[in-house]
């Protein structure tokens, strides 16, 4: 035992502050500079998420706004430049954009339609194997039940809540697509605006770094949009070509919802090719049709990987696939279906930030692809 004295340490200020010396010098002292950041960041993780979700009724057509005038600005100041007043370059820019998605949606429409006509017969044809497989369950194991009888209720009872739901997404789609165009004319028509607002938020220090990450942003995201809408477009070509000559029907509509489902990697592939496998199994009966379909996949996702992308894309944003898997559900849980598509850009972006940001280079690590 240590016996203190007030005489011996009469040099100090006083016993209290020699004392809290020899307590602060035994007790382990717990490390808060590394967690407080953790923290903080965390709860802008939350906070953020929270405000999406609870807004996304905004943000949903706001960020899609953002990221169409983004692509359309080389067009539309390209149009400026040769002298057309910026609200007639906006309106020329979205009336191509509206050409573009018409014809899309007009593709979708027929071939929907065809398909829809050969939906009786699909579902017919998907109560033998059902029966196949009821009497397999009674000989084998003494399992007697009614699949076809189950299956036709169970798809009677989630009819009404289908349609529901059908007319929920339709009502928020219409109402997405009448505010995203406005989004879009008025962030391209303002523009200067919101990069002064940028700018009067921004330390000095970063100042000459916002130019270069709104250039980047700009030009490589707007080229690399630019290629990868062209990969597709190849991609679905090559897909219908492929399920054409092998007699599959509705080949263009498989075709491109397979090249459209390339965007979330290896699973979309995988998933959208279910459907043409399934049903060329079920109209011929033949192994060999579906190991066909399944070559032609293969074959023309090689040619994607291997020479279309590199060749079409050019510039890469080199986004990791772990982060474009992580922000795709992330942006699921967040927003829905529309949040899977739009997360993949936004993270993208956040990729361009991290890449002219030297606080960020731990970030960067974890979205860059090596």
């Amino acid at each position: 035992m240590i016996i203190v004295s007030r005489h011996t340490y009469a040099s100090h200020d006083s016993f209290d502050d020699l004392l809290s010396t020899y307590v602060q010098k035994d007790m382990p002292t717990t490390n808060t500079h590394n967690i407080t950041p953790v923290i903080k960041y965390l709860l802008i993780i939350f906070l953020s998420s929270a405000i999406l979700y609870f807004g996304k009724t905004l943000f949903i057509p706001l960020f899609f706004g953002l990221l169409i005038a983004i692509i359309l600005y080389p067009i539309g100041k390209w149009l400026e430049v040769r002298g057309w007043p910026r609200p007639l370059s906006i309106t020329a820019c979205l009336l191509i954009v509206a050409i573009l998605f018409s014809a899309l949606l007009a593709l979708l429409y027929w071939q929907l339609t065809a398909f829809g006509k050969d939906a009786p017969l699909i579902i017919q044809k998907m109560a033998e194997p059902l029966q196949q497989i009821q009497d397999w369950l009674a000989g084998s194991f003494g399992i007697k039940t009614d699949l076809q009888t189950n299956w036709k209720e169970n798809l009677s009872a989630s009819a009404a809540g289908m349609l529901k739901s059908t007319i929920q997404n339709i009502v928020n789609l219409v109402f997405m697509l009448f505010l995203t165009p406005i989004f879009t004319a008025l962030i391209m028509y303002h523009r200067e605006v919101l990069v002064g607002f940028l700018r009067s938020v921004i330390p000095d220090n970063y100042q000459q770094k916002l130019d270069t990450i709104l250039l980047q942003t700009i030009h490589t995201y707007s080229r690399f949009i630019k290629g990868m809408v062209l990969v597709y477009l190849i991609v679905g070509i090559l897909n219908s070509i492929g399920l054409l000559a092998l007699g599959v029907k509705h080949a263009v509509l498989f075709g491109m919802l397979c090249a459209i489902m390339t965007i979330i990697p290896y699973l979309g592939t995988i998933i959208s090719s279910a459907l043409p496998i399934s049903m060329v199994w079920m109209q011929t009966g033949n192994i060999w049709y579906p190991i066909g379909v399944i070559g032609v996949f293969i074959f023309v996702q090689y040619l994607e990987a291997n020479v279309i992308y590199p060749k079409v894309v050019g510039t890469q944003l080199h986004v990791s696939t772990l982060a474009i898997l992580v922000a795709m559900i992330a942006g699921g849980i967040i927003m829905g279906i529309a949040g899977m598509v739009l997360f993949i850009p936004l993270v993208a972006i956040l990729k361009i930030i991290s890449d002219n940001i030297e606080e960020w280079k731990p970030l960067n690590l974890l979205l860059s692809r090596k």
